[in-house]
């Protein structure tokens, strides 16, 4: 009898085991206790159906710029004359901080899009505990609809830049696909520089940068003249912690940047600052003053850094620039590599959107959304947003075609299409894409990211600005602010609580049954002795 309790009980623990490991649909708990459905990892399936309709939800983004818009449209026509049978509904959205805060939302509500524009920093947040986002390392070599795939209606998009593709990666496994790249520029008033008496030099150093500052505040020390304004102060922070070697995070999720160096370096910028005497202030950001190119183009500042993508506002003939025409100064524009420390290695951040795909119970329409993401990749929709934006297409195919060569490369005519800026901004990535860099992903470094953009903003607040007491107060306040002392605790997955809790009560019931038999034996050998 015994033995046929115990092996019951191993016979219990065994498919306690198996029952947890099981990949059906599920509800499993997620961060801060939202629930949001497990999906079993997606595979293609061998054909895809024609005969019946999909809906696929496309989560985009761009900035109010109808000409982006219409790429997107005249994309989704193209491609649903293609497949007559898939219907895109696409959702433009204003930022990507809002496509981000959504998707949260959407997730336990089963109500995620089917693809979406995205960043592989929200994407470690997105699948963070379920399978809600599709695997793509097998769906890209599939020789069927794959990005050579002889059964797709549409020319195959054929090999993605190797470092643009391997930015796409998390936890070794690709879970999006880039769609543009861009870096970050220094958009200088060439004019401007020389008329200080500088020469510009091949490379921009922050010492030079700093140093023709210093001298415009001397030459022009109104408050409204800005030598230098900054669009991302995230990537400000992140940029001059490349290039000074400050820790920031590392593979693992810690957070590093609040150290010794950083400080340094703050009370350096909190000098340039100069939140006591705005009339000797050297720098600015986006978020307190304006976007930059406004003050650029208005002659009021030197030094605009943003975005390659932003290139069609810089400039005195920039054609989507936001002021009034009677405001606009004329001068030269060169388009220069961010500052750097050491003009011999350079580091350029690279930034662009990408596009993740949502799991759903139907593996058809999973495989549609897969077959539009790729589309988006072809060689129309790439020179659409290049033309439209300063952005890289990112396939090998486009940045080799004879169209988009002889686009880059030609001469400034005063159209929009051909805006000189714009060009040279294109070529600047172009040109530095082994100089590229990305920070470590994981389940936070959007949240770190934030909080880097915030200790340059507080550089211009008295109560964190000046001296190395305030920084650290400043540290403590953003790691309550964002809970970073919970990000690197380690967690266990749905799966391994459940396997976890099976082999606990298994063994307690081993246990248990080991007591209540040690307790029959004693009371059977006492009968015997009485008998």
């Amino acid at each position: 009898m015994m033995k046929k309790i115990l092996c019951f009980l191993i016979i219990a623990l065994f498919i306690c085991c198996l029952s947890s490991c099981h990949g059906t649909k599920k509800e499993v708990k997620k961060n801060d206790d939202i629930k949001g459905t497990e999906y079993e990892t997606f595979v293609l399936p061998e054909s895809f159906d024609t005969s019946k309709e999909y809906k696929i939800i496309f989560f985009s983004k761009n900035d109010t710029n109808q000409t982006q818009k219409n790429v997107y449209i005249e994309a989704i026509d193209d491609f649903e004359a293609l497949y007559p049978n898939i219907k895109v509904e696409l959702i433009n959205y204003y930022d990507y901080p809002s496509i981000y805060r959504d998707v949260l939302v959407n997730i336990p509500t089963n109500t995620t899009p089917n693809v979406c524009i995205t960043y592989p920093d929200h994407v470690a947040a997105y699948k963070e505990g379920n399978n809600i986002i599709v695997q793509l390392d097998s769906l890209i070599k599939d020789e069927n609809y794959g990005l050579n795939g002889k059964k797709l209606n549409y020319e195959p998009v054929g090999e993605v830049v190797d470092k643009f593709l391997n930015e796409c990666y998390y936890q070794d496994h690709l879970y999006c696909l880039p769609f543009m790249r861009s870096s970050e520029a220094c958009y200088v008033n060439v004019d401007l520089v020389e008329s200080l008496g500088f020469t510009m030099p091949e490379i921009l150093t922050w010492d030079f940068v700093w140093s023709v500052c210093k001298k415009a505040k001397e030459v022009y020390p109104n408050r409204d003249f800005i030598p230098l304004i900054y669009k991302s102060t995230d990537n400000m922070a992140i940029q001059l912690c490349k290039q000074y070697g400050i820790p920031y995070s590392d593979e693992e999720g810690h957070i590093l940047i609040f150290n010794n160096q950083m400080t340094d370096l703050l009370m350096e910028l909190s000098e340039y600052a100069s939140i006591f005497d705005a009339n000797k202030r050297l720098f600015d950001t986006f978020k307190r003053v304006s976007y930059p190119g406004n003050y650029f183009n208005k002659g009021k500042c030197i030094f605009a850094i943003d975005s390659t993508a932003g290139a069609t506002w810089m400039g005195s003939y920039a054609p989507l620039s936001d002021i009034h025409s009677s405001d606009v100064a004329y001068f030269n524009t060169k388009v220069y590599p961010i500052p750097q420390k050491n003009k011999d290695d350079i580091s350029m951040i690279s930034q662009g959107p990408s596009l993740c795909i949502f799991n759903k119970e139907n593996r058809q329409e999973v495989l549609a959304s897969w077959l539009f993401a790729q589309f988006l990749l072809s060689k129309k929709v790439q020179m659409g947003f290049s033309s439209t934006e300063g952005y890289l297409p990112v396939t090998k195919k486009v940045i080799n075609d004879p169209d988009y060569l002889f686009y880059l490369n030609h001469e400034d005519d005063g159209s929009t299409y051909y805006y000189g800026v714009k060009l040279e901004a294109s070529k600047l990535v172009l040109n530095n894409i082994e100089r590229t860099f990305i920070t470590a992903v994981f389940n936070g470094s959007t949240l770190l990211r934030d909080a880097a953009g915030s200790l340059i903003e507080g550089m211009f607040d008295k109560n964190y600005s000046g001296n190395r007491e305030n920084i650290v107060k400043l540290y403590s306040e953003l790691k309550t602010r964002y809970h970073f002392e919970n990000l690197t605790k380690p967690k266990l997955s749905s799966t391994a609580i459940v396997l976890i809790s099976a082999l606990g009560v298994a063994w307690l019931g081993l246990i248990s049954f080991g007591i209540v038999m040690i307790v029959k034996i004693k009371k059977s050998k006492s009968r015997s002795k009485n008998n």
